[in-house]
């Protein structure tokens, strides 16, 4: 058995990436974020569905269109296949810790 709030690791000066769980059709991954935002260049522009909620922390998404989510703990969002996203914030002072699950 493993919890999601523990084993974080203690080196968090890049943000994590660990995937939970995974089939052809869908990957489950936990996001451990703190001070992280996506490079300045970099656009999330995925082939799949990714719902993603917030655990622990808050975060800060920013859309194409410059619409932006502010998500706190418990909040989720859909972001659909091929929309451009990125992480614009995630909080300095708390590891933000998200759920994020990838499907067809």
């Amino acid at each position: 058995m493993n919890n999601i709030f523990e084993q974080i690791p203690k080196d968090l000066s890049s943000e994590v990436f660990e995937t939970i769980a995974k089939s052809d059709t869908i990957k489950i991954e936990r996001i451990i974020s703190k001070g992280h935002c996506s490079p300045q260049q970099g656009w999330y522009i995925q082939q799949n569905h990714e719902w993603v909620i917030v655990l622990q922390g808050e975060a800060i998404i920013t859309f194409a269109d410059n619409s932006k989510v502010t998500l706190s703990a418990g909040d989720y969002l859909n972001i659909k296949p091929l929309q451009k996203h990125k992480v614009s914030w995630t909080d300095p002072a708390i590891e933000t810790i998200w759920l994020a699950i990838h499907y067809d």
